[in-house]
């Protein structure tokens, strides 16, 4: 298991499914795997509670957000 940069124990996947899940029960992110060992590790991103300190962390690392588009350009899906 690789540790995340705030040093929690925990995966970097969990990270950002825990910073998805900061906001409130609004969100629910949509998990893709192929293991069910991922999926249980995943999971547990939901017990991961990411306090002021973590959000700095990340905001140093990851200053405007992320990096880069899910599609490359010219192959962005037209949602109906």
């Amino acid at each position: 298991m690789e540790t995340s940069p705030a040093g929690k124990g925990i995966t970097i996947s969990q990270l950002a499914l825990a910073w998805l899940l900061a906001p409130g029960e609004h969100i629910v992110p949509i998990l893709g795997t192929r293991s069910t060992a991922r999926v249980e590790e995943n999971a547990h991103a939901a017990d991961i509670a990411l306090g002021p300190t973590d959000f700095t962390a990340i905001g140093e690392v990851l200053p405007t957000g992320g990096f880069g588009a899910r599609y490359a350009e010219g192959n962005v899906p037209t949602w109906i």
